[in-house]
């Protein structure tokens, strides 16, 4: 449990690994200003994960360098990040 925003950032962001994450919030507005924050190349708002060919997968730091799958895998040493919403 963490007191605020900040200090979830921080937690999340404490770590040697960032293929993915979530974010749990009725507040989509809240929610992407998380996972624009989150140092992962995936962040999940409502859902733990999705898949599909179109969607760029990859990691950052220690979970990988660059991307497969989708355009974003054309340009597979940039570091994207993909924020998705649950319906």
């Amino acid at each position: 449990m963490v007191d605020d925003d900040r200090a979830a950032i921080a937690l999340a962001n404490d770590s040697h690994y960032g293929l993915g994450g979530s974010v749990w919030t009725r507040d989509i507005t809240r929610g992407r200003k998380l996972a624009s924050a989150i140092e992962t190349s995936m962040v999940f708002i409502n859902s733990q994960s999705d898949t599909s060919a179109e969607l760029p997968f990859g990691g950052v730091k220690r979970s990988g360098y660059g991307r497969e799958l989708s355009d974003p895998g054309i340009k597979e040493f940039a570091n994207q990040k993909l924020v998705v919403v649950a319906g």
